[in-house]
């Protein structure tokens, strides 16, 4: 009877989950894992669970749909609690791939799809919070369970993008990465919640580069630069970030004096790429549209 209910619960959440709000499926949430506390089968070692793979992949999907739910809801924290309870549902399907008493997990490979949806989200929550220690480490984890096969995360529709993501931010690509969130290839809804999120973070990478290539710029570069829809949002920026608005351009502070120097001259000529290329590719996109 309770799995029948938990059965129904989970085919609720998966086939409402845009029109749900977050309240009830919270509620939802909290009615499956009373469920699986009474099947004892909450956690991947519990005696439900171990015993009875149906169980176990019941309650992998109940924590699923509750990263998917929190991330909708941009609740970060929810998210991570979700993340580390699946951990262990995840590791004992990579290493064993069989329950405590022998059976196979159900669903374990027609599950891959979610598993490596809710991981890619992890790995874009490490990104936007300037994790980078902790992306490389979950990569490295990752690519150690699959036999060093870092070319099949690549190809995966929702490990790679994280993965490309994180590879242009780092070459200061800022154009492919604004390409990847113009053009819809964000491979999910719950990817597109980040796009925000990310749209901040190149704006301000973006603006300290400026900084260092450029004594100055009028606002209609500078508007094309960061991507912004009028010279009014450009003003407003600037401002937000201390720079001088006068006659029409944008001037940046002063370097910063005597032994910083040198290095910010060192930085210039790489700063001035990423702009041009920036630039470039702002200009062309304007032209298209």
């Amino acid at each position: 009877m309770a799995e029948r209910q938990l059965t129904q619960i989970l085919t609720q959440l998966q086939t409402s989950a845009s029109s749900l709000s977050y309240t009830d499926s919270s509620a939802l949430l909290s009615k499956a894992k009373l469920l699986l506390l009474q099947l004892n089968a909450l956690t991947p070692t519990a005696p439900g669970s171990a015993s009875n793979p149906s169980l176990f992949s019941l309650a992998r999907q109940v924590y699923e749909q509750g990263a998917l739910a929190s991330i909708r809801a941009k609740n970060p924290d929810a998210f991570l609690r979700y993340v580390s309870q699946l951990q262990g549902f995840y590791e004992l399907e990579s290493t064993v791939g069989t329950g405590a008493a022998g059976g196979r997990i159900a669903g374990a490979d027609a599950n891959r799809e979610e598993k490596n949806k809710v991981t890619g989200l992890y790995l874009l929550l490490l990104l936007t919070q300037g994790q980078y220690a902790e992306f490389h480490s979950e990569l490295e984890a990752l690519s150690t369970r699959l036999g060093g096969a870092t070319r099949e995360l690549e190809a995966d529709r929702y490990l790679g993008y994280p993965i490309k993501l994180e590879r242009w931010l780092m070459e200061g690509s800022y154009d492919r990465v604004w390409k990847a969130m113009k053009k819809g290839e964000v491979p999910c809804e719950e990817y597109g919640v980040f796009s925000e999120i990310l749209t901040f973070q190149i704006r301000s990478e973006i603006a300290s580069s400026s900084e260092r290539a450029y004594p100055s710029l009028p606002i209609s570069s500078t508007k094309s630069l960061l991507f912004l829809e009028s010279e009014g949002e450009v003003v407003e920026f600037a401002r937000s970030r201390g720079w001088l608005l006068k006659d029409g351009h944008i001037y940046f502070p002063s370097a910063e004096p005597t032994t910083e120097q040198a290095g910010a001259e060192q930085e210039k000529p790489f700063s001035r790429l990423i702009i041009e290329n920036t630039l470039g590719y702002a200009r062309e996109l304007e032209t298209i549209v």
